[in-house]
């Protein structure tokens, strides 16, 4: 190989540092405009598909009715998000708190880790519409409580889940230089053990948050007094108004994310303390 070729080798396999990078993260406004234009553009195929004729109204009413309706229904819609979304935040922080307790007595003892693990199995398992009908019975049609456990139980298990996960997550060499300047347990366990779970911990709240709303939405099928936004979706649908139906949907899922960006803004502001 000449001396030419080798140069004219080496400027075509180096990096060029004009090139923009290929990997570089996406900015903040390219992460909010790109949920957004994909919204539009599916509400916008939606409005022409059912403008079309191809599917009838009641089957899939129109984005235009729906809006209709949620303007028409604003009122009701709020008040109907406030007992659900209350239900859902109760259910959400008794699960939490549970869920803790019970990672750091499964954490502590060996035995009592392998007594939960089949309960919490079990309980992962338990179908909500078998259980909705019994709890609101058992707790009288006038009560919430049945509802509020309900999305209690389905978000114990991930907020256990994770916290049991994140409390094995402590290495031994810190426990053990804890030791050295005699710290007691319950230091140790404040220090270390607690703050190396917390990112788990926050997690499984996260991933919780969004199932003690569906928990909550989905108990309100089942009895129990109206005026949530389970029983409005039910009601409608069965009186045939469908674009209320479909409205009453769109403030559940307007709830949803209202749950999960509350709990990803705590993630964050914990990962950003540690």
């Amino acid at each position: 190989m000449t001396a030419t070729t080798a140069r004219a080798t080496a400027r075509a396999t180096a990096p060029s540092t004009s090139a923009p990078m290929r990997d570089a993260p996406p900015s903040a406004a390219q992460r909010i405009l790109a949920p957004i234009v994909l919204g539009v553009v599916v509400v916008g195929a939606w409005q022409l598909l059912t403008a079309s004729g191809l599917v009838e109204a009641y089957l899939l009413p129109s984005p235009s009715a729906i809006g209709e309706q949620i303007i028409e229904f604003a009122p009701t819609m709020l008040s109907a998000a406030g007992i659900t979304g209350l239900n859902a935040l109760l259910g959400l922080v008794l699960g939490s708190l549970l869920g803790v307790l019970a990672a750091l007595a499964a954490s502590s003892a060996r035995p009592v880790d392998g007594m939960l693990a089949p309960v919490v199995a079990a309980l992962a398992v338990i179908p909500i519409v078998a259980l909705a009908p019994v709890l609101n019975t058992m707790f009288g049609a006038d009560s919430q409580v049945g509802r509020q456990l309900i999305a209690g139980l389905a978000a114990f298990v991930p907020v256990f889940i994770t916290t049991a996960r994140g409390l094995r997550q402590t290495q031994p060499v810190h426990r053990d230089l804890m030791r050295t300047y005699a710290a007691s347990r319950w230091q140790i366990m404040r220090t270390i053990t607690l703050r190396t779970a917390a990112p788990y911990t926050f997690t499984g709240i996260r991933l919780a948050s969004s199932l003690a709303v569906i928990s909550a939405l989905v108990a309100e099928y089942f009895g129990g007094p109206r005026g949530g936004l389970g029983g409005l979706i039910s009601t409608s649908a069965a009186s045939s108004a469908y674009p209320r139906a479909w409205a009453y949907v769109v403030a559940a899922i307007l709830l949803g994310l209202a749950f999960y960006l509350v709990t990803l803004a705590l993630e964050s502001a914990v990962s950003r303390r540690r």
